[in-house]
């Protein structure tokens, strides 16, 4: 068998890095990884970096690019804006635009969505939510992404897959959409002031149905459907295919961080961390853990997002697992997983 190499466009992000994780594991693989910045973590994937947002930058430095056999689309230029489309829609051209001419060995094309496709960011929508729920009013970067994909493939013999995760979870070199880190440190700060682990959001929100997925299972299901027949041209949603509501989870979090039990209490993350740098910096100095500046940990937009819904949020897993990908986990274990992760890298105490 040829070689196949690898393009992950977005590298450095929670689902990309992670994506070149489940591409080292599996062995037998180039690995390109396109991002503005180095890595900071140890990977054998060879780093170009770009700006994606520059035409003519992008031009340059993938132009060489022959060799791709599969790419994994894993950018994101407007954060939780999913109404931001020009941007995103460029950065989706400027890269799978530039290199799927030249690739004459491209077999697929893996486009990373998510559950704003459905809606869930604007009000309650079908519950659980399968891939044929229709969209909802416009604009929504997504569309625009998957109709330029669509139209691009036509008449090709490469295929896509569309992949919809709910909010992911996982470790990543950037801070856009990573509400572990959110919840960490809220945690972490809520223990040295001995204070209660209040959730910020809503009474209805604390008992809402939700389901997250993993970083490390979305990487492994990316590389499946790049390579299964059965998900060419397909739209897949991936879940932990756990759901729960935090009104069970919420206060066993809190007590895994050493916080207090706390209950449902609206309010913005956003502005009671505003004054906390200078309290973080006497943790990391009481702990010696890594010296990460304050406001290169957390974004605390994506957690007033996420704890400001009060409604259910469940996306079906059934079509992914009949297709033959099969893999479950707890989500309740995916979090104290990853804390342990956050102490051995000195994040958290």
């Amino acid at each position: 068998m040829a070689k196949r190499t690898a393009l992950v466009i977005g590298g450095l992000g929670t689902i990309g890095r992670n994506v070149i994780a489940a591409i080292e594991a599996a062995g037998g693989w180039e690995i390109i990884g396109l991002s503005r910045r180095a890595p900071t973590f140890s990977t054998s994937a060879r780093f170009i970096s770009v700006d994606l947002a520059d035409r003519a930058q992008a031009e340059d430095k993938l132009g060489g690019l022959t060799q791709v056999t599969h790419m994994f689309y894993c950018a994101l230029a407007s954060g939780v804006d999913s109404s931001v489309t020009e941007p995103n829609l460029r950065l989706l051209v400027n890269s799978v635009g530039v290199v799927e001419p030249i690739a004459k060995g491209l077999e697929s094309v893996v486009l990373n969505q998510g559950a704003k496709y459905y809606g869930t960011h604007i009000g309650p929508t079908m519950c659980p939510t399968p891939e044929t729920a229709p969209r909802h009013m416009p604009p929504n970067f997504y569309y625009d992404q998957e109709d330029w994909l669509a139209e691009q493939q036509r008449s090709k013999t490469w295929t896509y897959a569309l992949v919809r995760p709910a909010l992911v979870v996982g470790v990543s070199q950037v801070v856009s959409l990573n509400i572990l880190n959110c919840i960490v440190v809220y945690g972490t700060i809520c223990r040295e002031l001995e204070i209660p682990f209040d959730y910020p959001g809503t009474d209805a929100g604390y008992r809402a149905l939700s389901n997250y997925t993993d970083a490390g299972m979305l990487a492994r299901f990316e590389l499946w459907s790049a390579t299964a027949p059965q998900a060419a041209n397909q739209a897949f949603n991936l879940t932990n295919a756990s759901g729960f509501r935090w009104e069970h989870l919420w206060n066993q979090l809190g007590a895994a961080l050493g916080a207090k039990p706390g209950r449902p209490r609206h309010f913005k993350l956003s502005q009671l961390m505003a004054d906390k740098g200078p309290l973080w910096d006497r943790i990391v100095a009481k702990y010696g853990l890594a010296q990460n500046p304050f406001a290169d940990i957390a974004d605390w937009s994506i957690a007033d997002h996420t704890f400001g819904r009060a409604w259910d949020y469940y996306l079906e897993d059934r079509k992914r697992i009949q297709a033959g990908f099969v893999e479950v986990l707890d989500t309740q274990q995916m979090f104290l997983a990853y804390f342990a992760r956050l102490r051995a890298m000195r994040m958290i105490p």
